[in-house]
């Protein structure tokens, strides 16, 4: 290995020189770590953001489903639930009890719970929605339509995304 003499007319870099060149690299490698921490960000936020309308409308779809059958509506507590539906199929004499409620605890959100019966049969009960805000879902009959509004939360902090819908459901007539 060759060793280069330094030359009297040569000179290195200078002590400001070498931190002018590491204050800009530390500004570029900022702002790119700040543009990747932000779109990191984004992407959870709209991933609880889809989350919490796929939620909203599955439990709308359900209930309002389950609504436009009925030939009895009764919507109790607080709330408005539980949400007790009833008909009887036409053309036989099996008499359907949807039950929808909410459960779980308020700290997490709650579940919507779908409990179904055919002529008093054990009930079979699945989860419709999950992160639903309490205070913000309810549901209400007055003797005409039934007004149903679902609010899901889903994550929170920055990432919190909120979707709220509103239905309004008529039922068949008798």
């Amino acid at each position: 290995m060759k060793m280069r003499k330094l030359h009297k007319g040569q000179r290195g870099f200078t002590l400001i020189e070498m931190i002018v060149v590491l204050v800009l690299v530390g500004l570029i490698s900022a702002g790119i770590t700040a543009a990747i921490m932000q779109v990191l960000t984004i992407n959870h936020r709209a991933s609880n953001h889809m989350i919490a309308v796929r939620q909203v409308q599955q439990a709308g779809k359900e209930v309002s489903k389950d609504t436009l059958q009925a030939q009895s509506v009764n919507a109790t507590g607080s709330q408005g639930f539980p949400l007790t539906l009833t008909w009887v199929e036409w053309g036989t004499n099996y008499t359907n009890l949807i039950v929808y409620d909410l459960v779980g605890t308020s700290g997490e959100g709650k579940e919507l719970q779908r409990s179904y019966t055919i002529n008093g049969a054990d009930p079979t009960v699945i989860r419709i929605a999950q992160y639903l805000d309490p205070d913000q879902t309810s549901c209400s009959w007055n003797n005409v339509t039934l007004t149903f509004t679902v609010t899901a939360t889903v994550g929170n902090g920055p990432y919190e995304a909120i979707e709220t819908r509103i239905y309004e459901i008529e039922p068949r007539p008798d």
